[in-house]
């Protein structure tokens, strides 16, 4: 230990990363910004055409920059290969059949038709037929590492894209074979493709036979890191065995995803390898970002964008042409169009690979992945702008939407959970309603579902005039805007002071205002709630029911004459319940 303790370059450009890494992820995190973003950002910061080209000049700089781009392309490696499983991970057999038909239909249709048309695009400025083919697949791909997380997978938006997303993961298998395949000499091209044939159905023999007895020994030693070392050596044996037959590495670790994901254990694997798949496509992006040289690029920032805005909004047409000849509405198809429109982070790794064959030089995969980095920080303002035009869509639909006068119904402001609960029960009774709603979103699918309901802001006293409630035979409120519902209440008893009001109130000291305000009945959810789930338990225990229905009772009346007293009334509140000498004797 005499000479000291030395930081040599490698190991501070480890540290450049993971410092990277342990910032970029929560800071992100805490904007709710995809970190895909950020990586990419850190690598062109630090990277050699940045801070790394100062180094030299300043030495303390070499704490916070990569002084040896090339030293970290095994971990870039690396960091590929376990995207390429993850992504393996999602495509379960069992997955692709239940969405088949809209996975190989207009998932393989929107692929193929967008590829189409850029390298069309591509050929008329004079491009070669191969290389604009490659550069084309490529830039058809779109991002499931940001369009997820953003669109979901339960929305219509997010089960669109997820399709079509399912169909690109599964493409990326024959690419990335034939990519490697054209930089190998035609004679050996069937010795390849028979040894990659030979490589896969072992992968699946193995997977289908051996692995789940190694996760079942695991999962009986209850030991964690067991399912990470087996599932680390699976992702690095497939790998290591596809390239040895000729293929790339990847494509041994996207078909070990899969094999892992048809076993019962794809869930714990999933978590074990969450850490190692952020850390290693966070120094992929890296790598991705250092690559991009922004002062080469300054005087091609017109052709940059242009070809960038060319693809996006070629992209964006054929998805949300395609959805629509599919049946899906007007605002689902443009918001996913403009969603799915730039390129993605396997556009980088198909890039790469095309340039490593030959096919592409190494100018035009710079340059195409400058403008995929700038796609792919573009893709969370480009999801807000799609979201914004199908409000519009949704919103020019509701204006022509009109289901009569409200005389002679119950009229319910806010269509939420709360509201549609109210509607059901109405309608359970064979009793009319109209309701009222201004997410234009929640608007939009319960048209869908069947429900009476239109769209409007019930806060714009020129909307409750049209409305004419003086015939309605209640106003319901159930917004979940303790200020909003109390200056509604008190507006609509100044109109129609005979029409019965009744309110959604948070809690007791709400109903009090809402009581004051003019309303017929406030019901406080959280009174209710907090009653039942004391019910609950007391008789969960042992308590004997009859002293827990009396205390129940007693505390209802306890808050009740609260209520009273807070809100001024003169006889005691309800809080939405009636006996049942009332209810018998109302004929309604």
């Amino acid at each position: 230990m005499a000479g000291g303790f030395h930081i040599t370059p490698a190991l501070s450009d480890t540290l450049t990363i993971l410092g990277a890494a342990g910032i970029v992820i929560p800071t992100f995190a805490r904007f709710k910004i995809n970190p895909v973003i950020g990586f990419i950002l850190v690598g062109i910061i630090t990277g050699p055409f940045a801070l790394g080209a100062l180094s030299d000049r300043y030495p303390w700089l070499d704490w916070i920059s990569i002084s040896n781009p090339a030293g970290i392309e095994r971990f870039a490696e690396l960091g590929i290969v376990f995207l390429l499983f993850s992504i393996g991970l999602e495509l379960s057999f069992r997955r692709l059949v239940g969405m088949r038909t809209m996975v190989f239909g207009i998932g393989a249709a929107e692929l193929l038709l967008t590829a189409a048309l850029i390298g069309g695009a591509l050929v008329l400025f004079g491009w070669q037929l191969e290389p604009a083919l490659w550069l084309a697949l490529a830039l058809a791909l779109s991002s499931t590492a940001l369009v997820l997380p953003i669109s979901g997978t339960h929305s219509q938006v997010g089960r669109a894209a997820l399709a079509m997303l399912l169909f690109e993961d599964l493409a990326l298998v024959p690419m990335l074979f034939l990519v490697g395949a054209a930089g190998k000499a035609a004679s050996g091209l069937g010795l390849i493709a028979l040894q990659g044939v030979a490589v896969v159905i072992a992968i699946l023999v193995i997977g289908r036979f051996i692995l789940p007895a190694l996760f079942a020994q695991a999962a009986r030693a209850k030991k964690p890191e067991l399912f990470m070392a087996i599932t680390l050596l699976v992702v690095i044996l497939s790998a290591a065995v596809s390239a040895s037959a000729g293929m790339s590495t990847i494509m041994g670790a996207l078909v070990a995803g899969l094999v892992i994901a048809e076993t019962d254990y794809r869930n714990e694997v999933e978590v074990v390898i969450e850490p190692f798949k952020g850390l290693a496509l966070g120094i992929f992006l890296i790598s991705v970002g250092m690559m991009i040289d922004v002062g080469a690029l300054v005087g091609q920032w017109p052709m940059l964008l242009g070809a960038l805005a060319g693809v996006l909004v070629i992209k964006a047409i054929v998805t949300g042409l395609l959805l629509k000849l599919a049946g899906a509405s007007p605002a689902v198809a443009r918001e996913t169009g403009i969603l799915m429109a730039s390129p993605s982070e396997t556009t980088l790794i198909v890039l790469g690979a095309a340039g490593l064959a030959g096919i592409l030089s190494t100018e035009t995969v710079s340059f195409w992945s400058a403008a995929t980095a700038i796609g792919l920080t573009l893709t969370p303002a480009l999801a807000s702008i799609g979201r914004y035009m199908a409000r519009r869509v949704r919103q020019a639909d509701a204006q022509d939407v009109d289901l009569g006068p409200a005389a002679g119904k119950t009229v319910i402001f806010g269509f939420g959970r709360v509201g549609q609960m109210v509607a059901d029960m109405l309608a359970e009774h064979d009793r009319p309603y109209l309701a009222i709603d201004s997410d234009i979103d929640g608007f939009s699918e319960a048209r869908k579902q069947g429900y009476s309901v239109i769209y409007g802001d019930v806060s714009r006293r020129e909307l409750i005039v049209k409305l004419d409630l003086d015939q309605a035979k209640a106003v319901v409120l159930t917004m979940d805007d303790p200020v909003l519902t109390a200056r509604i209440a008190k507006r609509l008893r100044a109109d129609h002071p005979a029409t019965p009001i009744i309110a959604r109130a948070r809690d007791t000291d709400h109903a009090a205002a809402l009581y004051r305000a003019g309303v017929t009945d406030a019901v406080p959810e959280a009174l209710e709630a907090s009653l039942q789930l004391s019910e609950a338990v007391l008789v969960d225990i042992g308590v004997a029911m009859g002293p827990v229905i009396a205390s129940i009772h007693e505390k209802r009346s306890e808050l009740r004459s609260r209520i009273m007293e807070a809100g001024q009334l003169d006889v005691e509140p309800s809080l939405g319940r009636r006996r049942m000498r009332d209810s018998v004797s109302s004929p309604e």
